[in-house]
C-alpha cells in the first residue's frame, strides 16, 4: 500500500501477495548463486592466467553479451506469457551452470558458456518488470520494485562476500554448482506460485516483427527524453564499476586473498541495500530531485582512491559508493511506468542493455588500464570521470522535466 498523501510506499500489503513473495523468493535465490559464481569465475580465471586484465574481461562477460541479447531476446516479455519466459529463462540458465561446473573444461570454453548463460538470461528481467505492475497494479508497483531492488544489492553482499569463502571450501567447480541450483530453485518458485498470464496484445504471432518492434522502442526513448535522461543515468556505471572489476587485483595488491576480494565485492551492495531502504520510502517528487545528486555522489568517493588507503579504508570508499548509487532504486520503476505495457518487456531491455554494455565496456577498460597502472589508481580516475559525466547527465535530467511532471501508465 502507497500512502497517496505522502507519497510513500509501505510494504505490509505488498508482502501480502503471494505471487510477489514468488517472485521475491526466486530473485533472492537466484542473485546469490550468481554472486557465487562471479567470485568463482573471476578467481579461477586470475588463478590461471595472473593478469588482472582476463580477471576483469571474465567479469565483462556478464554484462556483454546484452548487446545482443538485450534487444533480441527481450522482446519475448511481450511476445510470450511473461511467467512461461522467466521459468524457461531459469531452467535453461540451471544447465548452462552445471556444464561450466565441469572440471576438465578449459577457462575459455567457460567464458564461452559464460556468453551463452547471459544470453539466455536476457529475457528474464525484462519479464520480470514487465510482469511486476499486473502482480502490484497501481502505486504498490514501486514498493515492490524498491523491496527487489534492496533485496538484489543485499543478496549480492551475501553472495560475493560468502563466495571467496565458498571456493575455499568446495572449489570453484561447487560454487558453481550451486549456482545451477539456485536457478532450479527460481524456475520452480515462478512456476508453482506465480499466476499464469496471456501475453501482452494478443501474443507472438500478433506481435510486429522483431525489428520493427526494437525500432519503436527506441524511437519511444529517444522522443521521451524523460526515459533517454534515465538510460544515460544507468550508464553512469561504466565509471563506478571499476573498484567491482579490480576487487580481485585490489585484494592482491594489499596481500589478500579470495576473502579480501569477496569483502570489495560485497561492500558496494551492502551501502546501496541499505542507502535503498531509506530512499524507497521518500516521496516520489523528493526521490526524483534526488537523483541526479545521488548520481554524481556514486563516483565521488573513488576519487580519494588516488591516495592509496588501505583495505578497511577502501572498503568503505566502496560503501558510501553504493549507498549513493541507491539512484537506481528510483531510475528502474521510474523508467518502467513511464513506458506502456505492450512494449514494457522491450524498451525495459533497451534499457537492461545499456546498462550492462556501459558496465561490461567500463570492466573491460579498467582491466586493461590496470595493466599499465596501479589499480588504485584506474579506480580514482573512474571517480573523475564518472563526477564529470554524472553532472552532464544531471543537466539533460533538468532540461527534460522529470523532476517537475509526473507520468504513470498503468498496465
Amino acid at each position: 500500500m502507497v500512502d497517496q498523501d505522502a507519497g510513500r510506499a509501505r510494504y505490509r500489503e505488498v508482502f501480502a501477495s503471494t505471487e510477489f513473495r514468488a517472485l521475491f523468493a526466486a530473485h533472492t535465490v537466484s542473485t546469490i548463486g550468481d554472486q557465487f559464481a562471479r567470485v568463482a569465475l573471476t578467481v579461477l580465471v586470475f588463478r590461471d592466467t595472473g593478469s588482472p586484465a582476463w580477471a576483469a574481461i571474465t567479469y565483462a562477460l556478464t554484462f556483454l553479451p546484452d548487446l545482443i541479447g538485450g534487444p533480441l531476446l527481450a522482446g519475448l516479455a511481450d511476445r510470450y506469457p511473461r511467467r512461461a519466459v522467466m521459468v524457461c529463462s531459469d531452467l535453461v540458465r540451471a544447465v548452462l551452470v552445471a556444464l561450466m561446473a565441469v572440471p576438465v573444461l578449459p577457462w575459455p570454453v567457460v567464458c564461452g558458456l559464460l556468453v551463452l548463460l547471459q544470453l539466455a538470461g536476457a529475457p528474464a528481467v525484462p519479464a520480470r518488470t514487465a510482469l511486476l505492475p499486473h502482480v502490484l497494479p497501481g502505486p504498490a508497483f514501486r514498493a515492490g520494485a524498491a523491496a527487489l531492488s534492496t533485496v538484489s544489492q543485499a543478496a549480492q553482499v551475501a553472495g560475493f562476500a560468502a563466495g571467496g569463502v565458498l571456493v575455499i571450501a568446495v572449489g570453484t567447480g561447487g560454487v558453481l554448482l550451486l549456482d545451477a541450483v539456485s536457478f532450479a530453485v527460481s524456475a520452480a518458485a515462478v512456476a508453482w506460485w506465480v499466476k499464469s498470464r496471456p501475453a501482452p496484445g494478443g501474443g507472438g504471432a500478433e506481435r510486429p516483427g522483431w525489428w520493427r518492434a526494437m525500432t519503436a522502442g527506441a524511437t519511444l526513448v529517444w522522443r521521451d527524453r524523460r526515459l533517454l535522461a534515465l538510460i544515460c543515468f544507468a550508464s553512469l556505471s561504466a565509471f563506478y564499476i571499476s573498484g567491482e572489476a579490480l576487487a580481485v587485483p585490489l585484494a592482491d595488491q594489499f596481500g589478500g586473498g579470495p576473502v579480501a576480494a569477496g569483502l570489495l565485492f560485497a561492500a558496494y551492495p551492502a551501502g546501496c541495500a541499505l542507502a535503498s531502504l531509506v530512499v524507497a520510502t521518500r516521496p516520489e517528487a523528493a526521490q526524483l530531485r534526488a537523483l541526479p545528486v545521488l548520481a554524481v555522489a556514486t563516483s565521488a568517493p573513488l576519487v580519494v582512491c588516488f591516495l592509496h588507503p588501505g583495505l578497511p579504508v577502501l572498503v568503505l570508499l566502496f560503501v558510501a559508493s553504493g549507498a549513493a548509487s541507491s539512484y537506481h532504486a528510483i531510475a528502474s520503476p521510474t523508467f518502467a511506468l513511464w513506458t506502456p505495457d505492450e512494449a514494457r518487456g522491450q524498451v525495459y531491455g533497451l534499457a537492461v542493455t545499456a546498462l550492462k554494455i556501459a558496465q561490461g565496456l567500463g570492466v573491460a577498460a579498467a582491466g586493461l588500464a590496470a595493466e599499465h597502472v596501479p589499480p588504485h589508481q584506474v579506480v580514482a580516475a573512474g571517480g573523475v570521470l564518472g563526477v564529470l559525466a554524472a553532472l552532464g547527465v544531471g543537466v539533460l535530467w533538468r532540461r527534460s522535466g522529470a523532476t517537475r511532471v509526473g507520468r504513470t501508465v498503468t498496465p
